[in-house]
């Protein structure tokens, strides 16, 4: 079965949260068990683009509406990430470092699928499934089928996968004429409360919707940022497949990333190790419990809490735990959490920015980790963190509420609470203190969440069944 991943992410080329590491793995296990998967994305200009060879696999031409522009794809010369990948370049558009954040955006994004689109009407025969993945591609779906130059591709299989429904590309119908020719009668299928709105689209017309664990596709029909009525009318095609982790790349033993390397049978020794280098490096003290949030620090992600309830378990605490943030994001959050550093010595501190080895790095030697947020379609931070020996602390929402069992459930290695409120936030560091003074406790938690599987093999099954049911 040939698979074409669509994508504005994919790690290690270009990342800036869950998406690009779902998109970085699964094509490569779905190559591993047998498939043909192959994965497009923007040619960003980024330091992956710079360091690996590249040849020129196609040139094309095509309009953004009355602008004129030609593309390249060129393709990944070594196959070095374990499957075809190929990067569409267009002057003026996708030649940028960051992925997300301009004012064109919108633009960038719809010229990226149309040549995409242009690509594969190009070839001479049909792949098997074409795999969308959130909004930035999700107007392909109606493209094949809609758009009259490639209306030839209808027939083929479509799936989008929603990694997170509060981003959806809303365009205003002025930009209508972006899209290339298409079959007016089918506007509905673009309109969503009186825009276009590109993950609606998707929504209605790919074949089967996906999303990244069973408690957010359900989440969604009440809480979707205005798509619920769609939700609740499509749930027939919808499926929650939970993401699974590179357990290559997510190895405690093997991880050129940390200082200590350990398997759950050493956890204990190997996690103390990597707790002294952080807690050196950090001026934290090694004798307390250490919190850790490792993440974009916005609003889904409750980070705006954060500073407030580490204060108040400092204070309230008498200095019984420690903590360390590392991210991006709200201004005045990191603002905060820089303030911080000054203000709370030995207890606190933080690292703004990304900084992937350090993250590694953090869940190998911190004990807990804080994942507050608002909105988690899936999580993956709460699956590396187990993989590390790393107890979650999480609130009670989409992935984290299916891959986290709370201490005092049968079998319970992790920490849920049901609100993102600072209060619930300190009540579960409070839980978490009493569970690191159980030295017994401790040890057998730690064993048994890093003997957990979720690993992507079982999640590529699912994937093969949604495919197979759309042949």
């Amino acid at each position: 079965m040939e698979i074409i991943h669509i994508s504005a992410e994919c790690y290690p080329v270009a990342k800036a949260g869950g998406l690009g590491d779902v998109v970085g793995a699964l094509p490569k296990y779905q190559c591993k068990a047998g498939d043909i998967a192959k994965v497009i994305m923007p040619m960003y200009r980024t330091q992956f683009l710079y360091e690996n060879d590249w040849q020129v696999d196609f040139k094309g031409s095509a309009n953004l509406g009355n602008w004129y522009f030609e593309f390249t794809i060129i393709k990944e010369a070594t196959n070095k990430l374990g499957f075809d990948l190929f990067l569409v370049d267009i002057n003026g558009l996708l030649d940028r470092q960051k992925i997300y954040g301009y004012e064109d955006d919108a633009e960038r994004f719809t010229a990226f699928q149309i040549a995409v689109v242009s690509w594969i009407s190009s070839w001479e025969h049909s792949p098997d499934i074409v795999h969308c993945h959130d909004h930035h591609t999700a107007l392909i779906p109606f493209m094949m089928q809609h758009c009259y130059a490639f209306q030839h591709l209808a027939a083929i299989p479509t799936v989008l996968t929603i990694h997170n429904a509060q981003y959806q590309g809303w365009m205003g119908w002025d930009k209508s004429l972006y899209i290339p020719r298409w079959d007016l009668w089918k506007r509905g299928l673009l309109d969503w409360a009186g825009n276009i709105n590109p993950l609606a689209a998707g929504i209605k017309c790919a074949g089967k919707v996906t999303t990244v664990s069973t408690s957010y596709k359900d989440e969604l029909r009440v809480k979707a940022n205005g798509l619920e009525n769609l939700f609740e009318f499509e749930k027939g095609k919808c499926e929650g497949i939970l993401n699974g982790i590179d357990t290559q790349i997510w190895n405690p033993a093997t991880d050129p990333y940390i200082q200590f390397g350990f398997t759950y049978r050493s956890v204990a020794t190997g996690k103390a190790k990597n707790k002294k280098v952080l807690c050196d490096q950090f001026g934290l003290d090694i004798n307390l419990p250490l919190f850790v949030f490792i993440g974009r620090m916005v609003g889904e992600k409750a980070a705006d809490l954060l500073p407030d309830a580490i204060k108040t378990a400092i204070y309230y605490g008498n200095k019984n735990a420690c903590f360390l943030v590392l991210g991006s994001g709200e201004l005045l959050v990191e603002q905060a959490f820089q303030q911080m550093i000054g203000d709370y010595p030995g207890v606190f501190n933080a690292s703004i920015g990304y900084n992937e080895a350090l993250s590694h790095q953090m869940y190998a030697g911190a004990d807990f980790l804080l994942m507050p947020s608002r909105v988690e379609p899936c999580g993956l931070n709460q699956l590396y963190a187990m993989r590390y020996g790393t107890i979650p602390v999480v609130r009670r929402t989409g992935g984290l509420k299916d891959t986290v069992v709370d201490m005092g459930d049968i079998d319970g290695f992790g920490i849920q609470f049901n609100e993102a409120s600072i209060s619930d936030i300190n009540y579960s560091i409070g839980r978490g203190i009493s569970v690191f003074q159980d030295k017994v406790h401790l040890a057998w938690m730690r064993k048994f969440m890093m003997q957990i599987d979720h690993s992507w093999e079982q999640t590529v099954d699912k994937y093969k069944t949604v495919y197979k049911s759309l042949q």
